[in-house]
């Protein structure tokens, strides 16, 4: 029951996103519009007798003025019951508290015309996103994934795939050991069985290779490694066909395998370091959200990994939902997974966190290998993941490791960031090294993009990179 006290805490506290005060009932009609917007945001309350400066005024309230207010709510569709509670402030005035929690059904609409909330105001909500909390809506309530996949049984599956899951499950605490190894009973605790049949997770997640086509031909991903930084000439383009896991496993390893190698010498040390470019973790995590947010309700539909001399990119087909933007997803946020199926068996197996903390972990990772903040972009009908190279890395190489000599040179330069003559590196370098094989190193780092000289002949400067 509201109290006297609790209506003049709501009123010193003002108008905010979730509270609205009318002076009189007589302003029904942007009260309605006001609770229409707050259903499609976080709910909230409007107060009449409070003035917008939060003084309490109070009013008279009979019969037929809560019969005008419940009259005026009539017109928001689909159709709510807002709590109406008249509230004693003394002398015979009330104030009247009406309160909606966030709509189940969004988007609610006033007189045909929906709207947001956005502060103490609310604004006509467009086409473009009426249509999409409304897909959200429907999506919520008849989602692809949960949805039976007709003609397939559990011999359709990758049985070991399954017992894996289960296993490494347990493993890392976040499934309850079972008592059996069989998959049906398997697939049924992880909520991947409607009335002993599949739903179409399941055969996301499990099903065999060669029964996916042409059933499920959007379990694809397509990998490319081009040459140069845009769409043109291929190094290597290949798809893949398999259940999430073997595409979350290939992925990585096409990654790995065309992945530049990154060196650094550590201050007084003659030994190199090589690292991967761009961190494991973070693309492995990228990959995971690409197949877990992705929209497989289109038959063409695919998870894409793309290599470039500068950057990585990591595809998903769909757009971003429930109102998250991409500079959003760099700060705290809520998860909510377009396939809550598909991300909660990713979660048991450990794949994945709860909590919107993976894009976080991205940039974080990202960060301690020295690159800059991954980018997430939105493009026609997909949402892309970009991991860019630092200002300047060294290039992968081919060609073998260094010797020992091609390591002491490299260091040299590595101590003399302004940059040294040949002569002068040679005369770092002791007795027993001629001039001639400092140039021929020299011209080995170079080729490694390791080091580069400034001017030309006897005069350059060589400075590592």
């Amino acid at each position: 029951m509201i109290t006297h006290d609790q209506i003049a805490a709501w009123a010193a506290g003002g108008e905010s996103e979730t509270q609205e005060f009318k002076r009189t009932t007589g302003q029904r009609r942007e009260t309605a519009r006001t609770l229409c917007a707050m259903l499609n945001h976080h709910g909230g309350r409007v107060l009449f007798g409070v003035e917008p400066d939060g003084r309490v005024v109070e009013q008279q309230v009979g019969e037929h003025t809560l019969e005008e207010v419940a009259q005026e709510m009539r017109e928001i569709e689909p159709p709510v019951f807002p709590s109406v509670e008249r509230v004693d402030v003394g002398h015979g005035r009330e104030v009247l508290v009406v309160t909606v929690e966030v709509g189940s059904s969004q988007p609610y609409t006033y007189r045909g015309q929906a709207y947001r909330r956005v502060g103490t105001t609310n604004l006509p909500m467009s086409r473009e996103e009426y249509n999409r909390v409304l897909l959200e809506r429907v999506h919520a309530e008849t989602r692809w994934e949960n949805q039976v996949a007709a003609g397939w049984s559990v011999a359709d599956l990758d049985h070991e795939e399954i017992g894996r899951t289960l296993e490494e499950g347990i493993r890392v605490g976040r499934v309850e050991d079972p008592g059996t190894r069989e998959p049906v009973a398997i697939l049924r605790g992880l909520g991947l069985v409607k009335q002993d049949m599949m739903l179409r997770a399941a055969v996301v997640l499990f099903g065999r290779a060669a029964r996916l086509l042409p059933d499920f031909p959007q379990c694809l991903l397509r990998v490319a490694r081009f040459k140069g930084t845009e769409k043109g000439e291929f190094l290597d383009n290949r798809q893949f066909h398999g259940h999430a896991f073997e595409l979350f496993q290939q992925a990585q390893r096409f990654i790995l395998d065309h992945m530049p190698i990154a060196g650094r010498f550590d201050p007084g040390r003659m030994k190199r370091i090589d690292e991967p470019l761009y961190p494991p973790l973070a693309f492995r995590e990228a990959i995971a959200n690409a197949i877990c947010h992705r929209d497989y309700a289109t038959g063409g539909s695919s998870v894409g990994v793309a290599m470039y001399d500068d950057r990585l990119e990591v595809t998903s087909s769909g757009t971003l939902h429930f109102g998250l933007t991409p500079q959003a997803l760099f700060e705290p946020h809520e998860s909510r997974p377009w396939n809550p199926l598909i991300a909660s068996i990713f979660y048991r197996r450990g794949i994945i966190e709860t909590w919107g903390q993976g894009t976080l972990k991205m940039a974080a990772w990202a960060e301690e290998a020295g690159l800059p903040r991954p980018e997430i972009l939105e493009i026609p009908g997909a949402v892309v993941v970009r991991f860019r190279r630092a200002a300047y890395p060294p290039p992968h190489r081919d060609a073998g490791d260094l010797t020992e000599r091609q390591r002491a040179v490299l260091a040299t330069l590595h101590g003399s960031p302004a940059g040294l003559a040949l002569r002068e590196i040679h005369a770092c370098l002791g007795e027993g090294i001629t001039e001639r094989q400092v140039r021929e190193d020299l011209a080995t780092l170079k080729a490694f993009g390791l080091a580069i000289p400034a001017g030309r002949g006897r005069g350059a400067r060589w400075k590592s990179l």
